[in-house]
């Protein structure tokens, strides 16, 4: 393909791209050397490697090494429509509790989403079709303290004011962790299985949902807001809140490739500062 005009890396990319999609070069087979591949196209070696990145970052390439060229990687895994947090949280949980050596990071306004989603690996390791032999939980939710962005009454408090509508949401807060709490310990005592669940006390109202597995999937929701009443303690009351378990759950696998191992590492990398900078112990009372 010499000519007087070169081919840019993105242009090199983009039909290596097309011989991939299109079968000329399937999943397993060696592309060509980056000297081939430099001669083929009329370029130089570096922007030969330039159009590699690319594939590389599209999650095309596999065994990139320096030593020898790379493969064409196997297709991702098929990326699911996200689903309510109600509907999708509970099976990803199941799986997660399925290895040897359980780690779930949360980060949520309340624990109910979560409390009602691991009732299901419970369940399978009181039926014995799993066994972990370690499990360690940590959870940050927003302290009782601040001054919460949601959920707020419709008409507004003034400082030092009762707020009922922030007394609910601490009631379930405190009742739902609690209840999370007592079902995932009680498995030291029925099964002998280590079980270390803790709790931080965020100094902010998280906007998201955020729960992160074994680290190698995180599930993140958006908190969307609405206007509703709910009855509490024979009032009615009119409020701006998030209804979690409707949240849509986008999954972000490391096996779905490099854009989504890059997302999960550096939400893990977030929550574990985060949790080492917070060192208030949230309580549930």
């Amino acid at each position: 393909m010499n000519g007087s005009s070169r081919l840019s890396a993105q242009e090199i990319a983009d039909i290596l791209r097309e011989r991939i999609r299109g079968g000329e070069l399937k999943a397993g087979d060696r592309l060509p050397t980056q000297a081939e591949l430099a001669e083929e196209f009329g370029v130089e070696r570096g922007t030969v490697r330039q159009a590699l990145r690319a594939l590389q970052d599209d999650g095309l390439l596999s065994n990139v090494s320096k030593g020898s060229p790379p493969r064409i990687a196997a297709p991702a895994p098929a990326r699911e429509e996200p689903q309510s947090t109600m509907v999708g949280l509970a099976p990803r949980l199941t799986e997660a509790f399925s290895t040897p050596r359980v780690r779930i990071d949360a980060v949520c306004l309340t624990a109910e989403s979560f409390m009602l989603a691991v009732g299901e690996p419970v369940r399978h390791i009181h039926e014995g079709r799993i066994r972990p032999e370690a499990i360690d939980v940590r959870i940050m939710l927003p302290s009782r303290r601040i001054n919460l962005a949601f959920p707020v009454p419709v008409d507004g408090r003034d400082a030092g004011e009762e707020d009922p509508v922030h007394e609910r949401w601490l009631a379930q807060r405190n009742s739902q962790a609690r209840v999370l709490q007592h079902n995932l310990q009680a498995l030291r005592a029925t099964h002998g299985i280590d079980v270390h669940v803790s709790f931080r006390a965020l100094p902010f109202t998280p906007p998201v949902k955020l729960y992160l597995l074994n680290g190698e999937e995180a599930l993140i929701g958006y908190y969307m807001l609405t206007r509703r009443e709910e009855e509490w303690e024979s009032q009615t009351l009119e409020m701006y809140d998030a209804l979690g378990s409707a949240s849509l759950l986008f999954s972000f696998a490391k096996r779905a490739g490099r854009r989504d191992q890059a997302f999960v590492e550096e939400s893990q990398k977030w929550f574990d500062a985060l949790w080492e900078t917070i060192t208030t112990d949230l309580t549930l009372s």
